[in-house]
């Protein structure tokens, strides 16, 4: 027998390759090692050599390879412990499978990990064929990784088992070579603990320092922070709190926060008992602090803030004057929308509601009907009323200076760009709202920039290559048709309906006259001229009047008679002549809401538009006579055979249009939409109308 040969046979390739990497680092430089697993297969019959069995669950497996005149060593093994430093980084109590080829196996190393001291963890046995008894999201393997059941979030593989030294003594007993290697072995062995322990020491250190930076960075927080693990025990005590709450945190720190804390209501705040609030207001030993909760779900720990309640006050009251200071604030409340017509209520009633929600809303109404107005009093009603509110219109701004006001830029954007770039507004509305104006005046480069940012929450400087998250509520508003320029290629269709989430539309003047008298002496205190008196006759003149400009238009007419009436009365001859006001057939023709689709006096047939849906109408009533279900298609294919022509995407506006009429009524699925009476009388007059 040559003894400075071996033999090692292993179950599996991995733990072959392990158990020959750790004996060639021992006995390498004199034993020649030859090595075989059962998964690979053993292609001979060894003899004369001493062979070390991975372990006993192989030995009927390899016995047929065994011939004369060996000496079979059984191994005894350990945890591997060059991967152990993984198991010190779990946290105490945390639950995890070990996982293993076999009972035996697995029981052994849970035991010998119990010896070498890791006992903060539960660990559960798990092999093949054993059914999971608990629920966890962790397991350790010693590099059986494919029999690590499905549905868990996290393996730690810390490599297959090693040799322990009494083997590796028992193997130079048998080579021979126990009194000559022994020594040398013994160091060699020594000095991996060493390096192990080296390793650990670094890793301890690094930790620590770590620990201690972040212990300088919570501390330096102006804020009290208070942190509590899964088990209700507080992990972090920064020294904010300990100001605040006259506690030292290293005493603290590992203790139940009941025990620590006497505020039974603060403590099942913190813990998360019942109520889903966030933020809450408490008195804690004679402080007054305001606390805010969250939880880190990977691992349970809840973080609580702590803030000066007083300093928060005024910090908020601060900010307020910033924004004032600069502009950035919301000037009227709903308080400032003077009537008590029905409608105006209802319309008021509905904003307040759709104020509280998150959701984009879309105002619309006539020029002077108080866009902006109902804007502010919204942004004054929601949550976010301690937040800027900036508006801005884009009728008003050069279509060039839109993208840059709205986005912000870069420096060296362009020609002309600021120094260090610029916010724009949606970036300086942060955290508050901003009021989009004249929306339907926007050019369709700028639409499709604005869609990604009410989609995405983010936005892009000009120029600039960083994401920016932005957290603002849009309100816009028009007084154009969106959808006849929808109709006509000028406005997105996407971005219609993300600005139409909510909807409000504002009544004319016209329609609450009721309100015109309070209004008049609104404008006149106003202007501070409550001494003046008004004639009843003025104010039944007024009352006569269309009102196409609106409420600006009434303002602008009683600044007008507060400035040529004499003796402090305003008579009928302080009335301006016709020209001064806005006649019909000066209203928007361009797309505005004036045209006669919105105006309650027209007479059919007066328009293009107006024919237009009267071959509508005239097709639909054919489609019904010929028993046809009605549809957009269906009345695209009829209108090929007239004069009109029209696509599903005009059919679709046409029955808008005819549906806000009450001509018609839209209905879902195969019954179609159908005609209403109003819409019959309606081509009865037109057909009367011909003859």
């Amino acid at each position: 027998m040559t003894e400075r040969k071996m033999v090692v046979l292993a179950g599996s390739e991995e733990t072959r390759k392990t158990l020959v990497a750790q004996l060639s680092e021992f006995i390498g430089t004199f034993v020649q090692i030859e090595s075989y697993a059962v998964d690979e297969g053993i292609d001979r019959v060894i003899t004369d050599r001493v062979v070390l069995l991975s372990s006993y669950l192989i030995e009927e497996e390899v016995a047929p390879f065994i011939g004369r005149n060996c000496h079979t060593i059984t191994a005894k093994r350990i945890v591997n412990f060059h991967n152990i430093d993984q198991l010190f980084s779990i946290p105490e109590g945390t639950e995890a499978l070990y996982v293993n080829d076999f009972p035996e196996t697995v029981n052994e190393a849970i035991e010998s990990l119990k010896n070498l001291g890791i006992d903060h963890m539960k660990l559960y046995p798990y092999f093949p064929g054993k059914k999971m008894v608990k629920d966890v999201s962790l397991a350790i393997t010693p590099g059986e990784m494919e029999l690590v059941p499905l549905g868990i979030k996290e393996v730690i593989n810390i490599g297959p088992r090693l040799i322990d030294m009494t083997t590796i003594i028992t193997l130079l007993g048998k080579l021979g070579l126990l009194e000559e290697k022994q020594e040398e072995v013994s160091t060699r062995y020594i000095q991996t603990i060493i390096q192990l322990s080296r390793r650990l020491a670094v890793a301890t250190s690094e930790a620590h320092q770590v620990s201690e930076h972040l212990k300088k960075v919570v501390d330096g927080v102006h804020d009290g922070i208070l942190a509590v693990d899964k088990r209700g025990k507080i992990t972090v005590f920064n020294g904010i709190l300990e100001k605040l709450l006259g506690y030292e945190g290293r005493r603290v720190i590992g203790k139940k926060i009941g025990d620590v804390i006497g505020n039974g209501e603060l403590v099942d705040f913190i813990l998360n008992k019942g109520g889903k609030e966030a933020n809450r207001y408490f008195t804690v030993e004679y402080a007054d602090v305001i606390v805010h909760r969250f939880t880190i779900d990977s691992d349970g720990t809840t973080v609580a803030t702590f803030k000066n309640a007083v300093e928060t006050i005024e910090m908020e009251r601060k900010l307020r004057r910033e924004l004032v200071k600069r502009g950035h604030y919301a000037k009227y409340t709903f308080d400032d929308i003077i009537g008590e017509n029905e409608q105006l209520l209802e319309t008021k009633t509905i904003a307040k509601k759709l104020a509280k929600t998150q959701l984009t809303i879309l105002i619309e109404g006539e020029s002077g009907t108080g866009k902006e107005l109902f804007a502010s009093s919204i942004h004054h009603e929601s949550n976010r009323k301690t937040g800027p509110f900036l508006a801005v219109n884009f009728s008003a701004l050069p279509e060039d200076l839109v993208e840059s006001e709205l986005f912000g830029y870069e420096e060296g954007a362009f020609t002309g760009a600021k120094k260090g770039g610029r916010k724009g507004l949606f970036e300086q509305a942060n955290g508050g709202t901003l009021f989009l104006d004249e929306i339907g005046d926007i050019s369709l480069k700028v639409q499709a920039r604005l869609l990604r940012v009410l989609q995405e929450k983010e936005l892009l400087r000009i120029g600039g290559s960083e994401i920016i998250p932005v957290d603002v509520r849009v309100v816009a508003a028009t007084n154009r048709n969106l959808l006849e320029l929808i109709e006509r290629g000028e406005f997105r269709e996407d971005l219609y309906h993300r600005l139409k989430v909510l909807f409000i539309h504002l009544p004319e003047l016209r329609k609450r006259k009721d309100d015109m008298e309070a209004l008049i002496r609104y404008f006149m205190h106003q202007s501070g001229r409550m001494d003046v008196k008004i004639e009843a006759e003025v104010l039944d003149q007024l009352k006569q009047y269309q009102w196409y400009g609106n409420i600006r238009e009434l303002k602008n007419t009683i600044d007008y008679m507060l400035a040529v009436c004499d003796d402090h009365v305003i008579r009928r001859k302080d009335i301006p002549n016709e020209s001064f006001f806005q006649s019909k057939r000066f209203g928007r023709r361009d797309g505005g809401l004036s045209t006669s689709v919105y105006s309650d006096d027209s007479e059919a047939g007066s328009t293009i538009e107006e024919k237009e849906l009267v071959t509508v109408m005239k097709i639909i009533e054919k489609i019904e006579q010929e028993g046809h279900s009605i549809s957009r298609q269906r009345i695209s294919e009829y209108s090929k055979e007239t004069a009109l022509p029209l696509s599903e995407q005009q059919v679709r506006y046409r029955m808008d249009l005819l549906q806000k009429r009450g001509f018609v009524e839209k209905t879902r699925g195969r019954l179609g939409s159908k005609m209403t009476d109003n819409g019959r009388q309606f081509l009865d007059t037109v057909y009367v109308g011909s003859d």
